[in-house]
């Protein structure tokens, strides 16, 4: 999952929903100093990532991806389903995809004395791209890989991937629309039981 998902997934809590995104930028046991609710923002973002990357359905998803391609699929599958949430956003929450990126990146400068240097930059980012909103966009998605892909060391596909994406659309909206309620309630019982 990525960011919108993450965002999402952690509730109508900031605190949480702050660790939620922060979850990729924050490597290790999180600073002390961060709020508690934060902290658990990050720990869920971590059992979010674990929990996905064994779900059955986004390992069907990852094997309709073809070599060179399946090295990547994880990168590529959590953009797309940011995409396939952020198309279909009403049905998921109550709050309009416009008005729920907005706010996330208004907390995300609220907050900006918590963020770590890689996620100040990540922020411009995302206001310059009307992130995450604009991943409902193919092409705002087919950049924002391309970017990923730049930056790993070692030559990728992830810059080519979005003609296969939108090839295997169909296959993984339904991979989606069968995972992502069970992720929905998987968070909320988390949430629920603490960390």
């Amino acid at each position: 999952m990525n960011h919108l998902a993450h965002a999402l997934l952690a509730g109508g809590d900031d605190e949480l929903r702050l660790g939620g995104v922060l979850g990729d930028f924050v490597r290790g046991a999180p600073d002390p100093a961060l709020p508690a609710g934060v902290r658990e923002g990050i720990a869920l973002h971590r059992v979010i990532d674990g929990y996905t990357d064994r779900h059955a359905e986004v390992l069907a998803a990852r094997a309709l991806f073809p070599p060179p391609y399946r090295r990547y699929a994880g990168i590529a599958l959590d953009m797309w389903f940011d995409h396939c949430l952020a198309r279909d956003f009403a049905r998921w929450s109550p709050v309009p995809l416009e008005i729920f990126s907005g706010e996330l990146r208004a907390l995300l400068v609220r907050q900006q004395a918590w963020l770590p240097d890689a996620a100040h930059r990540f922020v411009r980012y995302m206001q310059t791209n009307d992130l995450p909103a604009a991943y409902a966009e193919p092409e705002v998605l087919g950049r924002a890989l391309a970017g990923i892909g730049q930056r790993l060391r070692r030559d990728n596909p992830l810059g080519r991937m979005l003609p296969l994406l939108r090839e295997l659309d169909e296959p993984l909206q339904a991979r989606f629309d069968a995972f992502f309620p069970q992720l929905q309630r998987f968070a909320r019982a988390w949430t629920a039981g603490g960390a």
